[in-house]
Order: C-alpha cells, then sequence, then structure tokens
C-alpha cells in the first residue's frame, strides 16, 4: 500500500487509543526524510532573470504562483509593502545557501541577518538517519463531529507528510518566502521534506477502475486521501466541510484542495489517535518552538 521505498521499515500493526479514548488497532508508518519517488526542488531562483524552471511555486489569495526571479523582484508590488527586498542591485537574490542559514531562518526570532531572504533547505541538509513515524487506525472511525486541523493531516502514499497550513503570515512578518517546489512539498530541519499542496504528475497514486481521481495517501484518521479532480478534470460537487463525500466503490474519502489554498483538508471527519495532533519537536518557518 505505502511505497517500501520511502519507508525506514516495514509497515507495523500496533494498539493505539483514538481521541476519544476507544482503544483500536493503528498501522505505525517509520518513514525517511526525503521521498523516494520524485526528485526534490527547485525552491528559490537565484537571479530576477531566472524562469520559472529555477523555483518553486507559493500560494497566496488561493492562487499558487511560479516563484521566478520576475515574482521575486515584484514582491514589493505584490504585498504592496515596500520594505521587500530580496533581489540586490546586480540582479541576485538572496537565498539561505548553508544549513546554517536554514536552521537560523526557521528560529521563532529569524536572524535579521536573513531578513529579506528565499528561505532554501536542501535534502542534503538532513541527518541521513532522521526517520518520522506517524500512527493511522487501520479502520477508520467516523467521529460524533468533524475536528479542526491541528497538525499534521495525514500520509502520501509515497511515505511523506501532507502537512499542516504552512505559517505564511509569521514567513512573510520576516519578509522572508519559502516556496513549495513544483510538487508542493519544502524542507525543514526537523520534519524533513512535507507537502503543503499537492500538485499533479508528482506523487505515487492508485488508479482508479472509474473515472474517479487516483488515491494518493491517508489521513491521519484512516480515510483514503485522493487527487482533487478525476480524469474529467472536475473536482466533485458534493464534498463535505472537511473535502470528503460517499460513493458506493470507496466509502467515505477525501479530496485535497488546490495547490494554492496551502491546505490540503479542511477537517477531520474520523478520530485520529490521541498525541496526533501535537506537532513533533522543532518549529516550522517562523514559528515558535513546538510543546
Amino acid at each position: 500500500m505505502f511505497l517500501a521505498a520511502g519507508l525506514a521499515g516495514p509497515v507495523q500493526e500496533v494498539p493505539c487509543t483514538l481521541e476519544s479514548g476507544e482503544s483500536t488497532t493503528c498501522l505505525r508508518i517509520a518513514r525517511k526524510s526525503v521521498p523516494s519517488d520524485h526528485a526534490q526542488g527547485p525552491w528559490c531562483p537565484k537571479s530576477v532573470h531566472d524562469g520559472p524552471e529555477a523555483g518553486g511555486i507559493w500560494p497566496e489569495a488561493g492562487t499558487a504562483h511560479d516563484v521566478t526571479g520576475e515574482f521575486i523582484a515584484n514582491l514589493a508590488t505584490f504585498y504592496g509593502d515596500s520594505a521587500w527586498a530580496l533581489h540586490n542591485e546586480d540582479g541576485t537574490i538572496n537565498v539561505t545557501d548553508t544549513a546554517e542559514a536554514c536552521a537560523a531562518a526557521a528560529r521563532p526570532d529569524v536572524d535579521p541577518a536573513l531578513h529579506n531572504h528565499c528561505v532554501e533547505c536542501l535534502p542534503t541538509y538532513l541527518a541521513r538517519d532522521t526517520v518520522v513515524e506517524t500512527l493511522i487506525p487501520k479502520l477508520p472511525t467516523r467521529a460524533k463531529s468533524p475536528s479542526p486541523i491541528r497538525s499534521n493531516i495525514g500520509l502520501a502514499l509515497n511515505g511523506v507528510e501532507f502537512a499542516a497550513p504552512a505559517p505564511t503570515h509569521a514567513i512573510l512578518a520576516a519578509h522572508t518566502l519559502a516556496p513549495f517546489d513544483d510538487c508542493g512539498g519544502h524542507i525543514n530541519m526537523h520534519d524533513g521534506y512535507h507537502y503543503h499542496a499537492v500538485t499533479s504528475g508528482c506523487l505515487t497514486s492508485i488508479a482508479q477502475d472509474d473515472a474517479h481521481a487516483p488515491m494518493i495517501g491517508y489521513a491521519l484518521d484512516g480515510y483514503p486521501i485522493h487527487a482533487r479532480a478525476g480524469h474529467d478534470g472536475a473536482e466533485p460537487t458534493d464534498l463535505d466541510e472537511c473535502r470528503g463525500h460517499m460513493d458506493d466503490t470507496r466509502g467515505y474519502h477525501y479530496h485535497v484542495a488546490g495547490p494554492g489554498k496551502n491546505q490540503t483538508l479542511d477537517c477531520f471527519t474520523g478520530e485520529i489517535v490521541q498525541g496526533a495532533a501535537r506537532r513533533p519537536p522543532g518549529p516550522p518557518p517562523g514559528q515558535p518552538p513546538r510543546e
């Protein structure tokens, strides 16, 4: 079910307790820090003359914008704030180009020397033995009412986390940009590579026998996650508040939002495991340390 090359070991069945207090069986998935089924990056262009192939994407107002050199050069206009100045007079762009700079840009008090930088953390900065474990109910249990997204959302079939929304307000407050690559992911030093958006053509998927959107992962409540649109390019029109619906073939399942939303799903319909809503150690860019 999960792509073995993206995991640090076999999926294990273990006892677990849901947030409701109910005991059940969970799948314990230990994933590697980077995906095995697609390349990562690029994230930040290095010159104002660079085109879309040199950078990733950035979500704003529901649109995934190509992070080109021109986009970087026009940030002051884009955000209506003259303090934006990620580029220099010679056309070069300020990019975090070391592991130390990456880590400093991820502090809650961003190093002032790294304000007005494009934050790019590379896979080579991660420890080779970085492993992140996730517990997902083997059989989903519908909750009495939907619960909000407070942490990670689920796992793609390649083992990569669908993360909570990127803290864009905090990132922008330091006049930094932390783009996603064209597969919708980026890296921090604590969680490794993770998705904030789902784009087409990147993720390992399970095709459906009908024209329905392929399955691409599981939410933390155990319900399957499918791509946004089916073969006809249309998004289902009967999605509930969490972006899920029911059909006779698949039962209840979710469909991801478009890549410009910065939120894969809107809530959980099912019960998640106790403690699953707590973030793992380490802050994302611009956020305080996690409890």
